[in-house]
């Protein structure tokens, strides 16, 4: 009815701008700010889920591409720490335009609830996902209350 609102525009400029728009994001790392207080910036990795039950916490990490031996899994208090080393095979003879997988070392810190139990910790990796349990204290779990 009205038609296009550009009529006959070359709307290819625009996308020109859009371009150079994400490079620069991508140089100078502006869009990749949290979007919420609960968010982590983009790239971060590995990135995780929590999930607990009133028996135990489960921590997954998603870190396709690991050798799990090279790990380092530690516990302190309510502290769970997660580190490592990612290496990504590298063409030199080919031209990148992006590179969006992560490549190096990180490290994740997680807090725990308070009412674990640091001394029953079990990790399983297993199709790219490493599973961390960490049960809770039995004198924190509730309790079932007969009355009589």
């Amino acid at each position: 009815m009205f038609g296009s609102l550009w009529g006959g525009f070359d709307t290819s400029f625009f996308d020109e701008f859009r371009r150079l728009e994400d490079e620069m994001d991508q140089l100078f790392g502006r869009g990749s700010l949290p979007t919420s207080i609960r968010a982590m910036r983009r790239g971060t990795f590995p990135p995780i889920n929590v999930g607990a039950t009133p028996e135990r916490v489960d921590v997954y990490l998603f870190a396709a591409g690991l050798d799990p031996k090279s790990l380092d899994i530690s516990i302190q208090k309510n502290l769970l720490a997660v580190s490592g080393d990612r290496k990504v095979p590298v063409d030199e003879s080919a031209d990148y335009y992006r590179q969006e997988r992560f490549d190096g070392e990180f490290r994740r810190v997680v807090t725990l609830p308070g009412d674990v139990d640091p001394d029953r910790v079990d990790a399983k990796y297993r199709d790219g996902v490493l599973q961390i349990t960490v049960q809770r204290r039995e004198a924190a779990r509730p309790r079932q209350i007969t009355v009589n």
